[in-house]
């Protein structure tokens, strides 16, 4: 399980073409100067990073208004650098982030996030639901004939 220990400022990873959710494990390929340092500085302190998917996947050097408000909170759980200066890493998605404002950071992303409570559900409610689907299904299966070549 993912601890939040550096407060509210998280270094930034904008991802093309994925999203992570929590308790995910992926493997990610990385090859932006500014992603590679923030990956530098998370493994120096936690390993904590805001895993952030980029609006439109065909920018190379996206702006603060290319990403997405809504990130995931990571582990790194592995970090290998390549013999062509790309880093493949492995993270593990641990709590939703909603991101409130950026740092003025010229090395790589930061932003302002507050972790996202997942909202607790009425389980009556759920259990009401998926008792209305058994229970004619089960009637279905009792009433049909069965033949002998199943």
């Amino acid at each position: 399980m993912v601890e939040l220990a550096r407060g509210e400022i998280y270094p930034v990873l904008p991802l093309r073409d994925i999203v992570v959710f929590p308790h995910m494990i992926v493997p990610l390929f990385v090859g932006r100067e500014k992603s590679v340092r923030a990956l530098e500085d998370v493994m120096r302190e936690d390993k904590q990073i805001l895993l952030v998917t980029q609006k439109d996947a065909g920018l190379d050097d996206p702006a603060v208004e290319d990403l997405y408000e809504v990130g995931t909170v990571a582990t790194v759980l592995q970090l290998l650098k390549l013999p062509d200066g790309t880093v493949k890493v492995l993270v593990e998605g641990g709590k939703r982030a909603e991101i409130s404002g950026y740092v003025d950071n010229p090395e790589f992303f930061q932003a302002h996030a507050g972790v996202r409570e997942d909202a607790d559900e009425d389980d009556s409610e759920l259990e009401a639901l998926a008792r209305s689907v058994v229970t004619p299904v089960s009637y279905t299966h009792l009433t049909l004939p069965t033949t002998p070549y199943v």
